[in-house]
């Protein structure tokens, strides 16, 4: 009810109390005359508009009245909005003087408004018989709430510390007893986390209710992100094979330098290099496919849906239907229409050149079409005056595109290629689908050879070290990327 009453008299408020500013006579008015001489309460005009102005300033007058008896009887964050009502109604600092004191934190209320010494109109009396707010102050919490907040977090927080070491130390086989799994462990942070939320209320009053909309989400990131990482970079300095009878075990950096001297590795990531440069010769088609559909063609809307199937489609569908199927040496369409064109024995993935052509045209066949969509909106969000007015100047279609076009969709052909570089980085699927990284590792990405070191080989603690050093490489790169683009991007003037 009170939120019910306190929506209505804002809406009436706003609508139909707000003063006029315009300079007038004195109104004669008792009520009226009660206010004072204060500049910020204006003078109606005369006349019927003046009239009907006395009656709104007469009513607001009295709305303040009641929206201020109802702020004193509220809590926090509604007296906060009944605060901001007062203020809409009249604009006067007089309004927000007859709340209760401490009602309202001092940072809720702006600076602009000096509190000391306002004094209270005269038909205000009956409102209130206490305090009123002459200088706002913060929230008034006291030192054993204090310590009491601070006692439950940092009580919770020793708990979880020491269940994690004891079970580190168990793990490590330091000591010899221990938990059968981790999961007292997490136990113990659920409850570290909501200790943590609620110490912060306790020991900031309103400013520990606005970090909980913050909180929640940071500890349940750190559960799902942080602690997975620390325990893949655990894994990825041990030698941990799965079909070995001992498991797991620390053995240093021994997985670094079996890593610096794979040269399969080092392959798969000369093959990732070609992948990502294709993406250049992917983005021209896609460019180029965005121009054809954004221009005045006839079944202009059917070209756009049939430009999008394939990116509608999983890649391991693609990888079966195209790479297995259609792409098969003997049996296949694709096979028998290269026989036709004089190809006598046609093989899509015998040779290394060739096989890793085909799964960079797969691939691209399947996200072409998502670069393609990014820059058709681009080029519909580029007013139209523009082109017209290169026109004009004799611009042809070419320096028009050159000197008008690719300028303007800079950033978001930037975008485009960055993210289809996030996702060529985690091409794997269609290679382990189709070739498995064959002919002698000659389409193998990196993904894909740490897949089969997991599959083939169970090797977990030198597949999780290769993931690392990948992930590491990955950041780098990126943001090597963003800040070169960032500054291309970068008006000149």
């Amino acid at each position: 009810m009170p939120t019910v009453g306190l929506t209505t008299s804002y809406i009436f408020a706003l609508f139909m109390m707000r003063p006029s500013t315009q300079p007038g006579r004195r109104c004669s008015d008792k009520d009226m005359r009660d206010q004072g001489d204060d500049p910020e309460y204006p003078r109606p005009d005369s006349g019927i508009s003046g009239v009907w102005q006395r009656y709104l300033h007469h009513g607001s007058f009295h709305m303040i009245n009641g929206l201020t008896t109802l702020a004193g009887s509220l809590r926090d964050a509604q007296a906060i909005c009944c605060c901001s009502i007062l203020q809409q109604v009249h604009g006067s600092r007089r309004a927000i003087a007859a709340l209760p004191r401490g009602l309202i934190p001092a940072r809720h209320v702006p600076p602009e408004y000096p509190f000391a010494g306002l004094r209270r109109p005269a038909n205000m009396s009956a409102m209130s018989s206490g305090n009123l707010l002459h200088v706002v102050t913060r929230d008034d919490i006291a030192p054993g709430r204090k310590r009491f907040g601070a006692g439950i977090i940092w009580g919770s927080a020793a708990l979880l510390a020491v269940l994690g070491v004891w079970q580190g130390t168990f793990a490590a086989g330091l000591v010899e007893t221990g938990f059968a799994n981790w999961r007292p462990v997490l136990y113990a942070y659920v409850l570290w986390a909501v200790c943590l939320c609620w110490g912060q209320v306790i020991t900031k009053g309103e400013q520990g209710k606005r970090v909980l909309f913050v909180l929640p989400a940071a500890l349940f990131v750190i559960s799902l992100v942080v602690f997975p990482l620390i325990f893949g970079l655990i894994i990825a300095f041990s030698s941990w094979n799965l079909s070995a009878p001992d498991g797991r075990a620390f053995n240093g950096l021994a997985n670094l330098r079996q890593m610096w001297g794979d040269p399969f590795y080092w392959n798969a990531m000369t093959n990732m290099v070609w992948y990502t440069l294709a993406i250049l010769v992917e983005y021209a088609i896609a460019f180029g496919l965005a121009l054809l559909l954004n221009a005045q063609i006839r079944a202009r809307k059917f070209f756009r849906v049939a430009f999008l199937m394939p990116l509608m489609l999983s890649p391991v569908a693609v990888s079966w239907m195209i790479g297995k199927s259609m792409l098969e040496g003997r049996f296949g369409p694709m096979a028998r229409l290269a026989r036709l064109f004089g190809w006598e024995n046609p093989s899509f993935f015998g040779t290394p050149e060739m096989a890793r052509l085909t799964i960079m045209i797969m691939d691209a066949w399947t996200f072409i079409p998502f670069m393609m969509i990014m820059l058709l909106a681009g080029l519909q969000a580029i007013p139209k005056e523009l082109t017209e007015a290169s026109k004009v100047d004799g611009a042809t279609g070419w320096k028009s595109f050159w000197e008008v076009t690719f300028p303007l969709m800079l950033p978001v052909s930037i975008t485009a290629i960055l993210i289809r570089i996030i996702f060529k980085l985690k091409l794997a699927d269609i290679i382990i689908n189709v070739t498995s990284g064959g002919p002698g590792g000659a389409t193998d990405t990196v993904t894909s050879f740490i897949f089969r070191e997991y599959r083939d080989r169970s090797n977990v603690g030198y597949g999780t070290m290769l993931a690392m050093v990948y992930l590491v490489v990955i950041i780098v790169f990126m943001t090597v990327l963003m800040k070169l683009a960032d500054r291309f991007t970068r008006p000149r003037t």
